[in-house]
C-alpha cells in the first residue's frame, strides 16, 4: 500500500468511475480498477496511469467476484460505481434483464463488500453510485428505480454491520459531460438545465468532489446523497 492509501474503483473502466479512479491516482494513491473485460480494463489501467492496477469482473456473475479480487489487499477507499442500463416497462417486462441488473446493483454490490471486508480498516469508507430515478421515475425506469431505491437501504444495513467503516451513497443526477449523457441533442441537456435551480449542468467533477467528500469526511455515515444541483426539487 502507499503512503497515501488504496482505492479500488468497482466499475473503473468509463465515466464517473473512471473519474474517480483518475483523480485518486493523481493524489498519489495505489488505485485498482475493474471491468468485465480484462484487456479492455488493463488498457484502461494504463491510461489513468503508471502503476494503476486492473481486475476482470462481472458483477452480474457474482460467484466469480471473490476469485477476482482475491489479491486486492488492504482497502482504504471503495468506491462501487459499475452500471448497465436497462429500459425495462411493467407492460413490457424483460425478466431476464431484471434479473441481470438487479444481480449485478444489489447481489453484486453486496458480494464485492463482503469478499473485502476483511481488507477494511476502521478508517476505511465505501461509496456506492446509485441514482436519482430512485425520486424520479420515467417510463421503462421500473428496474432502475426499484434498484437505486434498494441501494439506499444497502447503505444502512453496511452501516449496521460494518462499523466502524462508513459507507454512504451517491445518486447523481444528468451529467451532461458523461459519456452516456454528452451524446444527447443539446436541447434535451439544455431543458434539464433550464430547470436546474443552479442553473447549471452538473458535471463529472462535481460528482468526483463528492464522492471524495463522502469518502474523506469522517462524519459522514449512512447518507445518501443526491447530486443534481436541485434538479429534482421541480
Amino acid at each position: 500500500m502507499t503512503e497515501n492509501g488504496t482505492t479500488v474503483v468497482i466499475g473503473g473502466t468509463a465515466g464517473l468511475g473512471r473519474e474517480v479512479a483518475a483523480h485518486y491516482a493523481g493524489r498519489g494513491h495505489r488505485v485498482v480498477i475493474s471491468g468485465r473485460d480484462e484487456s479492455r480494463t488493463a488498457a484502461v489501467a494504463s491510461e489513468i496511469g503508471i502503476g494503476v492496477e486492473a481486475v476482470a469482473v462481472d458483477l452480474a456473475e457474482p460467484k466469480g467476484i471473490a476469485p477476482a479480487l482475491a489479491d486486492v489487499g488492504s482497502v482504504d477507499h471503495l468506491v462501487i460505481a459499475a452500471i448497465d442500463r436497462d429500459a425495462n416497462q411493467v407492460s413490457d417486462y424483460d425478466i431476464d434483464a431484471a434479473i441481470r441488473l438487479t444481480t449485478l446493483k444489489l447481489v453484486g454490490y453486496t458480494e464485492v463488500v463482503h469478499t473485502l471486508a476483511s481488507r477494511l480498516h476502521d478508517d476505511s469508507a465505501i461509496v456506492l453510485f446509485g441514482g436519482l430515478a430512485k425520486d424520479k421515475p420515467y417510463p421503462g425506469s421500473t428496474t432502475v428505480t426499484t434498484i437505486n431505491g434498494g441501494v439506499t437501504g444497502l447503505v444502512r444495513t453496511l452501516v449496521t454491520e460494518l462499523a466502524p467503516v462508513r459507507t454512504n451513497a451517491i445518486h447523481p443526477g444528468i451529467v451532461a459531460d458523461s459519456p452516456f449523457w454528452s451524446g444527447k441533442p443539446p436541447e434535451v441537456l439544455e431543458a434539464v438545465r433550464a430547470k436546474t435551480p443552479t442553473g447549471r449542468s452538473m458535471r463529472m467533477q462535481d460528482i468526483v468532489n463528492a464522492v471524495a467528500f463522502l469518502l474523506e469526511n469522517p462524519s459522514m455515515n449512512g447518507v445518501n446523497l443526491p447530486a443534481d444541483g436541485g434538479w429534482s426539487l421541480t
